[in-house]
């Protein structure tokens, strides 16, 4: 039986430990908070995209650069009306393919979604993981979250919680620890605001499979 937190959120099947790591992450989440949590690629850092304070956290942790914006992760594709402006058909056609899971898309970003989560870039990057976890934080928040390496920028990408809290433990709210995650290198970028999509960054999904699907596109536009 699958397992459920609080506000009937579903948790599948995670242990009571975990589940109670969860809400209390929502809770931290709703009141500006960031948290640390496990993804299906590595451990992600995240807060309320709508969040300035969040936003704000999250690059003094990471001491991140502010000229490179912040990822967003959404639970599923009705949340793109939030902070996307549009959505190509090319774009459309690499979700049903690779989403949830290790694809991150570069799409144009809605004029209500602020300048800090992009970096005063007219773009932003989305995806929807396949991982009860943030999916788990962003339905009991009710809003997408930011989603980037919980790491210090130009540091390895953790696949533990033991390799957050080495790197930044201090500095957050939570970590929720579900161990080691399973796949271990970060999300592959693909900008689809172009004619042609362009690949920002490799990563999980090879890009022979991108490339791959971006052809059969192609073809079916070609088709009568």
């Amino acid at each position: 039986m699958a397992c459920v937190g609080k506000g009937g959120i579903e948790l599948g099947n995670l242990s009571g430990q975990v589940m109670l790591q969860v809400d209390r992450a929502i809770e931290i989440l709703k009141d500006g908070g960031i948290v640390a949590f496990p993804t299906d690629t590595v451990y992600g850092l995240g807060g309320n995209v709508f969040s300035i304070e969040a936003a704000e956290r999250i690059y003094r942790v990471k001491q991140r650069p502010r000229h490179i914006p912040l990822p967003v992760l959404l639970a599923d594709s009705t949340q793109l009306a939030d902070i996307v402006a549009s959505v190509p058909e090319t774009a459309r056609y690499l979700m049903r393919h690779f989403w949830p899971g290790g694809l991150t898309l570069v799409l144009p970003k809605k004029d209500t979604l602020s300048d800090i989560i992009t970096a005063g870039s007219d773009k932003v990057a989305v995806r929807i993981p396949d991982h009860v976890v943030p999916l788990a934080l962003i339905r009991g928040l009710g809003a997408p979250i930011i989603g980037t390496s919980a790491n210090i920028s130009d540091k390895p990408s953790p696949v533990t919680a033991e390799e957050v809290d080495q790197q930044i433990g201090s500095q957050v709210d939570l970590i929720i620890d579900m161990g080691r995650c399973t796949g271990g290198l970060e999300s592959t970028v693909v900008d689809v605001t172009g004619e042609t999509p362009v690949i920002l960054r490799r990563g999980v999904i090879s890009e022979e499979k991108i490339l791959s699907v971006c052809r059969e596109y192609a073809h079916t536009q070609l088709s009568p």
